[in-house]
């Protein structure tokens, strides 16, 4: 039996499940290769890289669905087990699980819907025959990327709040601005790091982070109160970064400040984090070729 793909793998996930024992991921995937009569020549089948199992893979990506739309729980490193909802669901005996039906659940929407722009379709699986491999492999890679765009967001809006801080220092010195300066825990004046353009430090710029929930946006006040912190200690540049999102009207308040100040939502933050390689790690590098007409030609 050739390896199913992880849609048709998420029923099966939540079965197994079921018992509410709490399984590794490796116990899950031959737990559900034996479930699926997997041959050892299956089992061994490997992604393009030749890095992971076919089966491993999709299992994972089950899972890892399952768990944004809270069907699934991770409570301990490493292990996964079935929530209460995930039972609920089972409990109602539909023929399939998928992503369609994974949509009705807000915590599900909320994972998707960091990925989607207006200027953005998905790829439906009708077209499939339409898109070129060079298209698949962009839809590919932006999917995995988006998700870690998610994950990103969920976990620094997780982490403590100096830790926070402190991650935007080692991102905005990683990016060149120079070496990153804290601040005081109290009494800080409204700043929480500071980075300096040059050796001596005569050019600075004061930064702002606001952990706050993706609901929470920065308030136009927040954005008054640190122009004017600038103002106070004669800074002229100033970078205010949040895991939320900006109000309208903001760029009108930056327009009357006469200062450089850059705004960085959380979509943005998660992006630059992901370019600067910082709290994530490469796992695959793939190069794509053609053929050297020029080199057959001499």
């Amino acid at each position: 039996m050739t390896v199913p793909d992880y849609q048709s793998l998420m029923l099966p996930v939540l079965k197994t499940l079921s018992n509410q024992e709490e399984l590794k991921t490796r116990e899950l995937v031959e737990k559900l290769s034996s479930e699926f009569n997997l041959s050892d020549e299956d089992k061994k089948e490997l992604l393009p890289s030749g890095k992971q199992p076919v089966m491993d893979n999709r299992v994972g990506w089950a899972k890892t669905y399952l768990q944004k739309a809270g069907l699934l729980i991770s409570e301990k490193r490493g292990f996964i087990k079935i929530s209460q909802k995930g039972l609920e669901v089972l409990k109602q005996n539909h023929e399939k699980i998928n992503v369609k039906f994974l949509e009705q659940f807000p915590e599900f929407i909320e994972f998707r819907t960091v990925k989607k722009t207006p200027k953005e379709t998905p790829i439906q699986n009708e077209n499939l025959e339409n898109i070129n491999p060079i298209e698949l492999i962009e839809e590919g890679y932006k999917s995995i990327n988006d998700d870690l765009i998610a994950d990103l967001l969920k976990q620094l809006r997780s982490i403590n709040p100096y830790e926070f801080e402190k991650i935007i220092g080692k991102l905005l010195s990683a990016m060149g601005y120079g070496e990153f300066e804290e601040t005081p825990k109290s009494n800080d004046g409204g700043i929480d790091g500071i980075v300096n353009q040059d050796k001596l430090g005569l050019d600075k710029i004061f930064f702002q982070a606001k952990r706050y929930a993706e609901n929470n946006p920065v308030t136009a006040s927040n954005v008054r109160d640190f122009v004017g912190t600038l103002a106070l200690n004669k800074v002229q540049k100033g970078i205010f970064i949040t895991t939320s999102k900006f109000p309208k009207g903001t760029e009108a308040i930056l327009e009357k400040a006469q200062k450089t100040i850059i705004l960085i939502d959380g979509f943005k933050l998660a992006k630059l984090m992901i370019e600067y390689n910082l709290g994530v790690n490469v796992i695959e590098t793939y190069q794509i070729k053609e053929l050297d007409l020029d080199f057959f030609s001499e």
